[in-house]
């Protein structure tokens, strides 16, 4: 197969509308995808660390990692579908937590921002901010990141005031979204030259 080909049906997977481009998929394929991001957002939300009044988990770099590989759209659909899941009792949230609870207490101002997140990084993943240009990514990435602390922030100070919040709900967890944004940034790239291994062969 020639280099340029390859090229060609790297870019159709690792492309402009998300890395998977599921827009070009039938409904049927892309509602199973719904179903797995979903899958993948539960399980991640299991990988924590336990700190008050939020835990640290692997759930921002899930969200990050729909938000590039399925775009804006599917992405924040997805990510909206988990929320869903989460409010009618399912245990899809931190520690198998679920219900609509956890929407109005502390962690209610991060899960309003997860929608966003994913929004945020499929956009500017549309706009070439993927694996083609890891630094983009990472950008991209660390930027939904903020986007949360800020958000998460601004909620839980209405609860427990600013400096509390900002010492309890925002400053343990910036060097958990650097390392998060780098590794999702790494794995958008992984993945890319997976994708272009199999178009070679």
């Amino acid at each position: 197969m020639s280099e340029s080909f390859a090229t060609s049906q790297t870019t159709r997977l690792i492309g402009s509308a998300g890395a998977l481009q599921l827009d070009q998929r039938s409904f049927a394929f892309r509602a199973g995808a719904v179903v797995l991001g979903t899958l993948f957002l539960a399980l991640a939300s299991r990988i924590e660390v336990p700190m008050v009044p939020v835990p640290v988990t692997m759930q921002t770099f899930a969200i990050a990692m729909i938000g590039a590989l399925y775009g804006a759209r599917l992405g924040t659909l997805t990510v909206l579908a988990w929320l869903g899941e989460a409010m009618v009792g399912l245990p899809v949230l931190a520690g198998g937590a679920g219900g609509l609870a956890h929407f109005a207490g502390p962690t209610g101002g991060y899960l309003a921002s997860f929608p966003v997140m994913a929004l945020l990084v499929g956009l500017l993943a549309e706009r070439g901010w993927n694996a083609e240009r890891p630094l983009l990514a990472f950008t991209s990435m660390l930027a939904a990141n903020a986007l949360c602390l800020a958000m998460g922030g601004v909620w839980l100070a209405g609860l427990i005031g600013m400096e509390k919040a900002f010492v309890l709900g925002v400053a343990p967890f910036v060097i958990g979204g650097i390392l998060k944004s780098a590794l999702g940034a790494a794995s958008l790239v992984a993945l890319a030259r997976t994708a272009k291994r199999g178009d070679a062969q």
